[in-house]
């Protein structure tokens, strides 16, 4: 098979599944090695990017997916149903950012963190498909661990969680001073409305 037909049977394999393909069922398809396969994808995606096409190939993890370009969402729109949108409140992005940095995480585990109840933010974020449940913890009562998906990877526009920001440790303790401090503040002014 020449590169030509070997790319057509990538973007037709990548095309009618409609989500992401690993890697090694891509090479599986093409009688290729591993490396060779995300070579020849790579080289693909850097084709349609230099190309004005309205489509493209986003990696995540060991997978590759075939999408639109965001630049052409509003064309889409008009003659598709609209996706659904969801929107990400503060709590929302605070939970998902826990679980993101320190997955998997238990529900009791996020709660220490945020010092509050995250059962209803972490419902919304499974409802969204950002997070799923990725087993139990071995401890008494079993606990559910939850850890992000392929979905909040692509939305974040990263390939794998190993491409999240690195935090500061100095910024971090700026946060958990702030954190104190609203805290601090937060019991001062119920205590005066209390009195």
């Amino acid at each position: 098979m020449d590169i030509q037909n070997i790319e057509a049977t990538i973007e037709a394999v990548l095309f009618a599944m409609g989500e992401s393909v690993e890697v090694d069922k891509i090479a599986l398809a093409i009688n290729h090695d591993v490396d060779t396969t995300k070579k020849i994808v790579h080289n693909m995606m850097d084709k349609y990017d230099a190309a004005d096409r309205g489509i493209k190939i986003i990696e995540l993890e060991n997978s590759f997916q075939l999408c639109t370009k965001a630049e052409f969402y509003e064309n889409l729109i008009k003659v598709a149903s609209q996706p659904r949108k969801y929107t990400l409140t503060d709590v929302l992005l605070e939970t998902l950012s826990i679980i993101a940095y320190k997955q998997p995480i238990t529900k009791s585990e996020i709660e220490k963190i945020r010092g509050v109840s995250c059962e209803h933010a972490v419902s919304k974020l499974v409802e969204y498909g950002l997070v799923v449940e990725v087993g139990r913890l071995d401890a008494p009562g079993r606990p559910m661990l939850f850890g992000t998906t392929e979905s909040f990877l692509r939305s974040f526009g990263v390939q794998s969680i190993e491409e999240l920001p690195v935090i500061n440790a100095d910024v971090l303790e700026n946060f958990k001073e702030e954190a104190e401090f609203e805290i601090e503040a937060d019991k001062t002014e119920q205590m005066s409305l209390d009195v």
